[in-house]
């Protein structure tokens, strides 16, 4: 199919049409191919689902042989019977699923799963390497718990351990440095413990650059606490 591009002028509220004109053929079947593959790779999804069930929601995938990836962090409890240690998720209300699209029913289908997050009707993969990270961390221990999801501070680069390469905003608590890292399009945040020496100033450009007072803390100030 073809048709010819025109150029256009905009000025004010006129639109002017030039006069050069050119032929452009569109290849519908490229688009079709894209599509294709899109649903047909196994990619990272973040779920949605109803509140308190996550867990509930996990052991349904595991009986699918669906993988998922769901983050839990430790912490006590207090009830009328004592102090208890508990396992919650780090992202309330919220799991990562590894499927293709054209297999969603599958997921989309177990009691309790909402839906999968993304714009306009369309679930919006997740970096691989950020799950694998998030996975191996909490494998080998390292101390994290959620935290509010933040957009501004002083941005950081984790150069050793497990999260090596993952990009987060550096704060200290309690006199310890930690690093919220955040997944941006479930807009939940979680911050990990770190050695000051582990971090560097993050070369990827801030998306707000001005500092949140209450929580920014330099690599400096860290060292020195």
């Amino acid at each position: 199919m073809s048709y010819q591009e025109s150029n256009f002028e905009l000025t004010g509220r006129s639109c002017i049409q030039g006069t050069m004109t050119s032929t452009i053929t569109v290849h519908p079947e490229t688009d079709d191919l894209l599509t294709q593959e899109l649903y047909s790779e196994c990619q990272w999804y973040a779920g949605y689902t109803a509140a308190r069930h996550e867990k509930r929601v996990a052991e349904h995938l595991s009986q699918r042989g669906v993988e998922h990836f769901l983050p839990l962090y430790n912490t006590i409890h207090r009830w009328n019977n004592g102090r208890h240690r508990v396992s919650l998720p780090l992202f309330p209300g919220y799991i990562f699923v590894r499927i293709a699209l054209q297999e969603r029913l599958r997921v989309l289908e177990i009691p309790g799963f909402v839906r999968l997050i993304g714009f306009n009707s369309l679930p919006v993969p997740l970096p691989e390497a950020d799950i694998n990270h998030m996975r191996e961390a909490l494998t080998r221990g390292v101390l994290a718990e959620p935290y509010p999801y933040l957009t501004v501070g002083t941005r950081v680069e984790i150069r050793n351990g497990p999260l090596q390469g993952m990009a987060g905003i550096l704060l200290r608590r309690q006199n310890r440095c930690h690093v919220v890292l955040s997944v941006d399009l479930i807009m939940r945040s979680m911050a990990v413990e770190v050695e000051a020496s582990d971090v560097v100033p993050s070369k990827r450009p801030s998306l707000h650059p001005v500092l949140n007072q209450t929580a920014r803390c330099d690599t400096e100030s860290c060292k020195r606490a």
